[in-house]
């Protein structure tokens, strides 16, 4: 079963956006926390963004002021609105989704949560 479906990734240049969309089932969608992962070329999965216990967003500092989380609870939608991209930012990003708020800063999920497939981001000089 699907839990977490990506879209929206793409090629662009530097200084570009991208919007990423991450649907989620709606059982998901309600009770899980979200947020967005990234896994660049030869590296370790890294957290992105995603939501807290109190509903603030925590952000990578390699992002903060770049990115943005917003959500669409009449689609059951997550998007992950990236502005002035860089070529560091290329990387396969995941969708994920937890029981408890998604490890941002440790770079992974519990057992409990879900990953989507992800969709690749390329930015070019």
């Amino acid at each position: 079963q699907v839990h977490l479906v990506e879209s929206g990734g793409g090629s662009v240049q530097a200084g570009g956006s991208l919007t990423l969309s991450c649907t989620a089932s709606g059982d998901i969608y309600n009770r899980y926390y979200m947020g967005w992962f990234r896994q660049p070329p030869g590296k370790e999965r890294e957290g992105v963004a995603g939501f807290m216990r109190d509903g603030s967003i925590a952000y990578a500092d390699t992002v903060k002021g770049r990115f943005g989380l917003v959500r669409d609870n009449a689609k059951n939608t997550l998007y992950l609105q990236m502005n002035n991209l860089a070529v560091e930012d290329t990387a396969m990003y995941y969708c994920a989704a937890d029981l408890v708020p998604v490890g941002i800063y440790a770079g992974r999920i519990s057992t409990s949560g879900y990953w989507g497939r992800g969709t690749q981001v390329t930015v070019s000089s």
